[in-house]
């Protein structure tokens, strides 16, 4: 769902849209224009597979969008009114880690900026959006807002656009291009042309009859739809609405498809955007369709359109229409077969947020959080799932905990906390729900077929012989010559792992709100963990609870008890064989203690014993925070040359991970660096840049004294060598750099200025400012992120 600039259509996440074979529309596009020229707000509005996005795709696509960009959000597959601004967020490519609402993050983003951007399939989300667009239309001038959904938002002063089918000749020339993409020429005949008008121009309906041409003839496919529109419409064709004729030509595609293209499209329609094979061999199969046959079907359906293929950064992925998954949604309910298919969703990216989480501590650490990332909706979808079943709530616990390195690592702090505090809410009372399968109902031919599609004598499927395959679970040792099933990835143990998932949850969300800087809670949720954890008698969580407490007592300035509980927390990670990222980032934290009491020879020990360790094991999430130490005794000890080149290590890392607190904790060092390198103008526009970032953070340097020393010395310096004026310019200079400017600058810079001497020993914040620090716990401080 991120964003793009114009032209960019498919990057960054977003579903491509096949501009190269975009055909007609040329009246459609000059109004669009011309009505996006003339208002704020424009609704295009049409029935599902008429061509909304790609209209919309077309026009923003041109190249002539406003200052700061088109962004397009996708939101088909945000099902929570709930993501409706954080879908919003996530698309301008912005990181927030306080406590903040996404709301007053986007506000304070657009204030000042003009921009364009697109809502695409809003309609389930009607309200939710509507709200939205009236406080950014209300309260930053210069955005403007083109929705695209098959409903207006009935706000005032929406101009609509309503899209019509395809002219005939365009219809035509539509099915001839898609015809001739499959080798199959197509001539513009009469026989043609009574096809595309069979079919109201509807370009998705068109589409899916050219996807037939490598079985059917053009002829072939006229006297099929010809006789399903007879038995549907009595021969009244031209009395059909447009959306009825769109979905009488989606059941005839389905009913011309094999019973295991029927089976497979409707179990296909349980993920949420994208998925890859992996996934729908495991999910899918069973029941009627083997694990080894589904990548032969998918391809059947692939060549009919009815799936799309994609080549994206984590491989090929696979992705259906919203309007054929629909369709396919209301079969699988037909087929009783829904429950078990949710269910197995959900076990698959519960196994999947498993693996990923033992992955993060290994030389695929960056592809595990590309995966993540391409993987976030249909992991949404599953703690949904898990979150709405009566037995859910552990695996819940166990999938949103799992998933702290993304949380944390990945810059989604808010989110994070969004499900960990969900499903640490109290369960409800009541009867569990039952978990035998559903009830069989056989293959689709032989159920009730969804609204509007009665199944014609003739197509109905043959019952199945004995207990319906389509409702077995797959045995998981099948006998020798029997279906081998996919392995999933491997799910927590019932029962036992209960308390254990609910602990880790307790100490995630602790991190979490450390790193929003929301101490008070955070504290809460860390000694809940304790005291619980010690009545369990699990050591793991004790040592978990105990180390965030210690990263709480680093960034409210109390070393010495940081400094007590980090190392008393590592002692119990060594006792108990714990070694991955979180245990490293505990050492890094130690060393940036034992840095700020003085002890530099110390916290350097500690960090290159971590940065061997994460060489070892290729990772580098962890790394990062140490090489940021190590920078800062760099510098302290006069090696600016040695500093900068940690710190453009440290940078490039954590804005792959798009952590944005180790990005900007990397730029506020950078510019003391710079600054004693001898370019006070580029130090104090290093320093606007950060201070632009900070408020996605939390509070400056989390309001910890030892923290800000070095920022003070940097300005200290730079404003005695430029002078106030200057200083204020080039520090507003930087506040208007974006994001990925700043870093692209600071990674490319090169130092050829005399530098001035760096102290020997670290910089010690004034007794006056450590006098005035707040309590961890005040419930009147803002904080931000901690090292960890």
């Amino acid at each position: 769902m991120r964003g793009h600039q114009p032209g960019d259509t498919g990057a960054n996440g977003n579903l491509p849209l096949e501009l190269d074979g975009f055909v007609g529309r040329h009246a459609e596009l000059h109004g669009l224009a011309r009505a996006l020229d003339s208002s704020r707000l424009v609704t295009v509005t049409g029935p599902g597979g008429i061509g909304k996005s790609r209209l919309a795709a077309r026009v923003t696509g041109g190249g002539c969008a406003p200052p700061d960009g088109t962004w397009r959000v996708e939101l088909a597959a945000v099902r929570d009114p709930e993501f409706v601004d954080h879908a919003v967020v996530e698309a301008l490519g912005l990181t927030d880690h306080t406590t903040r609402p996404p709301r007053e993050t986007l506000l304070a983003h657009l204030a000042g900026r003009r921009l364009l951007l697109v809502l695409d399939g809003f309609e389930h989300l009607v309200d939710a959006c509507a709200d939205l667009v009236v406080e950014l239309l209300g309260r930053v001038p210069g955005v403007s807002v083109l929705a695209v959904g098959r409903r207006p938002l009935a706000v005032s002063g929406e101009q609509l656009l309503a899209l019509g089918p395809l002219a005939e000749d365009e219809a035509v020339e539509l099915f001839r291009e898609r015809a001739g993409r499959r080798g199959v020429p197509v001539a513009d005949d009469p026989r043609v042309r009574e096809l595309c008008r069979r079919l109201d121009g509807i370009p998705l309906a068109v589409e899916l009859a050219a996807g037939r041409l490598g079985a059917l003839s053009p002829d072939q496919l006229l006297e099929r739809l010809d006789d399903r529109f007879r038995l549907l419409a009595g021969g009244g064709r031209d009395a059909l609405p447009r959306h009825r004729t769109l979905r009488t030509a989606i059941g005839w595609s389905h009913e011309l498809c094999t019973p295991e293209e029927r089976l497979l499209w409707s179990r296909l329609s349980v993920f949420a955007g994208r998925f890859d094979l992996e996934a729908a061999e495991y999910v899918c199969s069973g029941g009627g369709l083997h694990a080894d046959d589904v990548l032969d079907v998918l391809s059947a359906l692939l060549a009919q359109s009815v799936v799309a293929r994609e080549e994206t950064a984590t491989g090929v992925r696979y992705r259906m229409l919203d309007t054929v998954r629909a369709y396919g949604a209301e079969w699988l309910e037909a087929t009783g077969d829904a429950v078990r298919l949710r269910r197995r969703h959900r076990d698959w990216y519960v196994g999947l947020a498993t693996w990923c989480e033992l992955d993060w501590f290994s030389p695929r650490q960056n592809e595990v959080a590309a995966r993540i990332e391409a993987e976030l909706p249909n992991l949404r979808c599953a703690l949904e799932h898990c979150l709405t079943e009566a037995d859910g709530m552990e695996l819940a616990r166990h999938l949103a905990g799992s998933l702290w390195f993304c949380w944390v690592g990945c810059g989604r702090l808010s989110e994070g906390r969004h499900w960990l505090e969900r499903s640490l809410e109290p369960e409800p009372h009541g009867e569990p729900e039952a978990h035998g399968e559903p009830e069989a109902h056989g293959e689709p031919g032989a159920h009730r077929e969804p609204e509007g599609h009665s199944e014609p004598e003739g197509h109905s499927e043959p019952e199945p012989h004995g207990e319906p395959e389509a409702h077995r679970e797959p045995e998981p040792h099948a006998e020798p010559g029997a279906q081998r099933e996919p392995e999933p990835h491997r799910l927590p143990e019932p029962g036992a792992g209960s308390e254990h998932a609910r602990l880790k949850a307790l100490w995630v969300l602790g991190y979490v709100a450390i790193l929003q800087g929301d101490t008070v809670p955070a504290l809460a949720a860390l000694q809940r963990c304790r005291e619980e954890a010690e009545r369990a008698a699990d050591p793991t969580a004790v040592a978990y609870a105990e180390h965030r407490t210690g990263c709480l007592a680093l960034v409210s300035d109390d070393m010495p008890r940081a400094e007590t509980l980090l190392r008393s927390a590592l002692a119990r990670y060594e006792e108990i064989g714990e070694l991955n990222s979180n245990v490293l980032m505990g050492q890094v934290e130690l060393a940036m203690a034992r840095a700020f009491l003085g002890d530099l020879p110390g916290a350097v020990r500690l960090c290159e014993e971590v940065r061997r360790v994460c060489e070892d094991h290729g990772e580098r999430w962890a790394r990062s925070y140490a090489l940021y130490v190590l920078a800062y005794a760099a510098w302290s000890e006069g090696d600016t040359a040695r500093a900068r080149a940690l710190l453009t290590d440290c940078l490039n890392c954590a804005h792959a991970f798009h952590d944005l607190l180790g990005s900007v904790l990397s730029i506020e060092l950078l510019a003391l660096v710079t600054a004693t390198q001898g370019d006070p103008a580029e130090a104090a526009v290093l320093q606007g840049a950060a201070a632009a970032l900070w408020p996605s953070v939390g509070l400056p340097l989390f309001g910890s004294a030892y923290y800000n020393a070095p920022h003070e010395l940097c300005e200290a310096t730079a404003r005695q060598r430029l002078g106030d004026g200057r200083y204020e310019e080039c520090v507003r200079q930087g506040r208007a750099l974006g994001r990925e400017a700043v870093v692209a600058r600071a990674l490319g810079r090169v130092r050829p200025h005399a530098g001035l001497p760096a102290p020997r020993g670290p910089v010690r914040p004034t007794h006056e400012a450590l006098g005035t620090h707040e309590p961890a716990a005040s419930p009147t401080r803002k904080g931000g992120e901690t090292a960890g």
